[in-house]
């Protein structure tokens, strides 16, 4: 039976999931080996990417215990497609992000908003519970594709969501 490679020693990705514009190898990687969040948006942005990578152990990990589901797995068929801050703060050991990311689902694609409440305990940032939003996104024809290729919806993804109707 073959060996599963530890998170860590994935290959080079060269551009953070996060989009935070940095490389994954100085973005949120050293976060998801153990270097705490400066920040309650460093850790909201670690924690996208750790969805994306379908890291569930940092999920879990960087969630508040007081908070934390017991069991905790994340969907194999999630697609995140994009992230975008809209807002953060932080007041001594409490932060607050608001964040809207985009998935695919099913033939179409959706949009979480979700105001999250982050707390720092000795020393580190761990989310604590947040209110969220999901709606479906129906991008217009001439909008640029939610899927990330930069094209225009009608030029890609809108053809699958057609022959899926």
């Amino acid at each position: 039976m073959a060996s599963l490679k530890p998170l860590f020693d994935r290959p080079a990705m060269p551009v953070c999931p996060c989009q935070s514009g940095l490389d994954y190898e100085q973005c949120c990687q050293p976060l998801h080996r153990g270097t705490p969040a400066p920040s309650p948006e460093a850790l909201m942005r670690s924690r996208y990417s750790a969805f994306v990578l379908n890291d569930a152990a940092y999920v879990k990990a960087s969630w508040h215990p007081a908070t934390r589901p017991a069991p905790l797995t994340l969907e194999d068929g999630d697609q995140w497609l994009g992230l975008t801050v809209l807002d953060s703060h932080q007041e001594g050991e409490d932060g607050w992000v608001h964040f809207r990311a985009t998935c695919r689902e099913g033939d179409g694609f959706a949009v979480l908003e979700e105001r999250s409440h982050f707390l720092r305990e000795d020393g580190r940032w761990f989310y604590l519970d947040g209110e969220h939003d999901v709606r479906p996104l129906k991008p217009g024809r001439n909008d640029p594709c939610p899927c990330g290729s930069g094209r225009k919806f009608k030029k890609c993804c809108a053809a699958a969501v057609i022959r899926g109707s």
